[in-house]
């Protein structure tokens, strides 16, 4: 079983429609696997919050209605997503984030990729750049 920690920004395409994400296909992909039992995928806790901010926005972007933005939570809590507490990376995430000048709450991510020896996926196509020549971080849009 492949183990991979993902970010809100691939898990946002799983919950909002091609039509306003770039490289939903990768990310279905990835949730197929998922949820077939090929892949087994972590994330911190934040993530929850995360997903709910960015659900949120949908809204009120009017990119989902707020019933689909509270299926797509349903969904979400659902798929099995190993979380773990943020308390628990932040120390090593602070100190990737003054490394590495990126936010503390990316780096809780990569801290978390590292602690468990796996890939950490993201959609976040600069956020890849600055960090993969260094550590687990991979782009969703090379899936």
């Amino acid at each position: 079983m492949r183990t991979c920690v993902v970010d809100a920004s691939v898990a946002a395409k799983w919950c909002l429609s091609p039509r306003w994400e770039d490289y939903s296909e990768q990310a279905i992909e990835l949730l197929a696997s998922c949820t077939g039992g090929d892949t087994q995928v972590l994330v911190p806790d934040l993530f929850f919050a995360e997903m709910g901010n960015v659900l949120w926005k949908a809204v009120r972007k009017q990119k989902i209605s707020s019933t689909g933005a509270s299926a797509a939570l349903k969904l979400l809590r659902d798929l099995d997503l190993v979380a773990f507490p943020t308390i628990d990376l932040v120390e090593e995430s602070l100190k990737l984030a003054m490394e590495h000048n990126r936010t503390v709450y990316d780096c809780i991510y990569v801290a978390l990729a590292v602690r468990s020896s796996t890939d950490f996926i993201t959609a976040d196509e600069r956020l890849a750049n600055a960090l993969a020549a260094y550590l687990p971080v991979k782009w969703l849009g090379a899936f």
